[in-house]
């Protein structure tokens, strides 16, 4: 079987490894196209996977987002014309479902935020299958085009799935230069370029500054975009530690004290770690 999967944001690489790794022991033949966003590309690289990048995220305007999705559907189907796929799969990239379809490629997406309402609405229709948690009421699914049979649900969460096999690193907070005798948080800040998150929140850059000032703390945040990170630089906070690259930020979660994640899924994955 030839599968396609694609992959638009960091989180995408942790959800579909160990999935990867089940198919092509099997004998599956997998090619994985990506995008330009966060440290997806990073993260590719350091789990050792290879993909076709292609385009980037469209920024903070709905305009600058439509002429990306646009320009991203004609280059996947162009890339993916000629290849064979027996099916795609994506977790939450309306434009590989909306892709296929036109190829005439089954198609399965998978999401746990069903309140991004407009890119669901695109998504779900097009795909075959959609998997989705059982604790998402299925009338909310329902209205984005998500109905049995083409609905599948599981229990739990996501996270759960792909860290079953985690063992984290040991090594982790003395390459990044972290105090182990300091209380270490893990820090994430909200998605800002995302349509659903439209207005900033103060409460996170808060929060920085109060445990970026505190002596007895060491602050690591992960920072989704470049202008993040740059603006987390120009605080110059004391207490604050910021890679300078992607790391395995599920064995720094593992090595932490406290998880502080404007964004699911590192909330989701301290859950499933056992960290506050």
């Amino acid at each position: 079987m030839r599968v396609w999967i694609d992959m638009t944001a960091s989180a995408h690489v942790l959800v579909f490894r160990p999935l990867i790794r089940l198919l092509r022991e099997q004998g599956d033949e997998v090619e994985i196209t990506s995008r330009e966003y966060a440290q997806t590309q990073q993260l590719l690289e350091l789990h050792e996977l290879e993909s076709t990048v292609i385009g980037r995220h469209g920024g903070r305007s709905r305009l600058g987002k439509a002429r990306s999705l646009v320009s991203r559907l004609g280059a996947l189907r162009r890339w993916a014309k000629a290849r064979d796929f027996d099916v795609a799969l994506a977790h939450g990239s309306h434009e590989l479902t909306m892709s296929a379809r036109r190829l005439g490629i089954p198609s399965a997406t998978t999401h746990d935020y069903e309140f991004a309402a407009l890119q669901h609405h695109l998504g779900f229709r097009a795909a075959t299958r959609v998997v989705v948690p059982e604790a998402i009421p299925a009338d909310r699914l329902a209205r984005l085009g998500a109905q049995p049979p083409k609905l599948v649900r599981y229990s739990g969460i996501k996270e759960e799935y792909y860290l079953a096999d985690f063992e984290p690193d040991p090594g982790i907070l003395e390459r990044l230069g972290i105090d182990r005798d300091r209380i270490v948080v893990l820090l994430r800040p909200p998605p800002d370029v995302s349509l659903y998150h439209r207005h900033s929140n103060p409460l996170f850059p808060q929060t920085l500054d109060h445990l970026g000032r505190n002596e007895h703390v060491h602050a690591v945040v992960i920072p989704r975009t470049e202008e993040q990170r740059a603006y987390v630089e120009r605080l110059a906070l004391p207490s604050v530690v910021l890679p300078g690259r992607a790391v395995d930020a599920q064995s720094l979660i593992a090595a932490s004290d406290l998880v502080v994640s404007a964004g699911g899924t590192m909330n989701r994955e301290a859950v499933a770690l056992g960290v506050p």
